[in-house]
């Protein structure tokens, strides 16, 4: 519990400055991971047909600045943002509103413990959120749990030992922070554990972000 806490205070100190990070995303990416184009954020969303009419699970929605442009345009989708950080999530209702976007509900929790039934989404997308919870292999377990058998898992976050400056950033500001949580996987324990989980899997890597889709197996 005080991991988790140390954590909720960490994002709401983050929430502040998280949009202003977008904004100036392709020099914090340069600076940070290594790498100038951000267009991985579109090919992963592009995994997200426009015209889905089914149940999305987005964890953790962060502030929506990512998401926010695609659920405008997904009027059909039943989608649920659930966070950890209730600062977070303020700024993502507030944005949703802004844009319009009625088609979605927000729900506080744990992505350790989700309080869905078995199956009970289509997609569970998750951007930018493993390499801050505490327990990743519980994150993992809930989101196979709750996604439906033929749904995908849809996500991407950081992965260590690609990129040393990157690496040396993480170590030595956001996990002290609290922003990130140790341990951290590599790409190829990655991989392995997704494919472990899931039937299909496909997986890309820009910099230190692997970014991916899964298909939960129907047998």
């Amino acid at each position: 519990m005080q991991q988790k806490t140390k954590i909720q205070d960490s994002y709401r100190q983050a929430s502040k400055i998280y949009d202003a990070q977008m904004t100036w995303a392709k020099l914090y990416c340069k600076i940070v991971w290594g790498f100038q184009d951000t267009a991985y954020t579109t090919e992963l969303l592009h995994w997200l047909p426009d015209a889905f009419g089914g149940k999305i699970l987005d964890v953790p929605v962060g502030t929506g600045v990512l998401t926010c442009p695609k659920y405008a345009r997904m009027k059909d989708a039943q989608i649920t943002c659930l966070d950890y950080s209730a600062d977070m999530m303020a700024l993502a209702r507030a944005r949703f509103r802004t844009a319009g976007i009625e088609n979605v509900q927000f729900l506080q929790g744990d992505v350790g413990n989700l309080p869905f039934a078995d199956e009970s989404f289509d997609i569970v997308l998750s951007m930018n959120g493993f390499h801050a919870f505490p327990d990743k292999d519980a994150a993992f377990r809930e989101i196979k749990r709750v996604l439906k058998k033929g749904g995908s898992f849809i996500g991407c976050f950081y992965i260590a030992g690609e990129t040393k400056r990157t690496d040396f950033c993480i170590r030595r500001f956001y996990v002290p922070k609290g922003y990130f949580t140790p341990p951290f996987m590599t790409k190829a324990e990655l991989s392995q554990k997704l494919r472990a989980l899931y039937g299909k899997c496909e997986l890309h890597s820009i910099g230190s972000i692997a970014y991916f889709i899964c298909e939960k197996e129907t047998g």
